[in-house]
């Protein structure tokens, strides 16, 4: 008689697979770490710094739906959360979902079969889509409350 198996979640593989698996993900990771160095060294709350302005501000005047998107994030890894969602709430709402589908991801290819995610979903695209749009137009409404989503 053997001893029951006990699963663990992840197929028998040896560490160099299980390495080779996370390579990607770590990657992706490595460079939105360099990005976050680029803008906690460049304080986009700060004019005057070398970070990029919006082009649709600069051109056309109008808040696009990433506008404050830099800000937000600086603000975000300083911990400050009501900043973060002053600058731009619904890039808060797409970080969080973003590292929904990094740990999804990674998880599936240590598994060997994919993890389904916010991304599977088959109304996703039409959702983000409408998200969008109603972002773009509700912060360039020139009265109150929707002047105050202006950044």
């Amino acid at each position: 008689m053997t001893a029951p198996t006990v699963y663990t979640g992840f197929p028998a593989q040896g560490a160099r697979a299980k390495l080779r698996a996370l390579g990607p993900p770590a990657a992706v990771v490595a460079g939105l770490g360099v990005c976050c160095a680029v803008v906690w060294a460049g304080d986009p709350t700060t004019p005057g710094g070398f970070l990029p302005v919006c082009p649709t501000k600069a051109l056309l005047g109008i808040d696009c739906p990433g506008c404050g998107g830099m800000r937000m994030a600086y603000s975000l890894m300083h911990g400050d959360i009501p900043a973060a969602l002053h600058y731009n709430a619904v890039s808060f709402v797409v970080v969080l979902l973003f590292v929904w589908s990094i740990a999804a991801w990674t998880v599936g290819r240590l598994r060997g079969r994919a993890v389904n995610s916010w991304l599977h979903w088959r109304w996703t695209p039409l959702t983000f889509s409408v998200v969008f749009v109603v972002w773009f137009v509700i912060r360039n409404l020139p009265f109150a409350p929707f002047t105050g989503l202006r950044v």
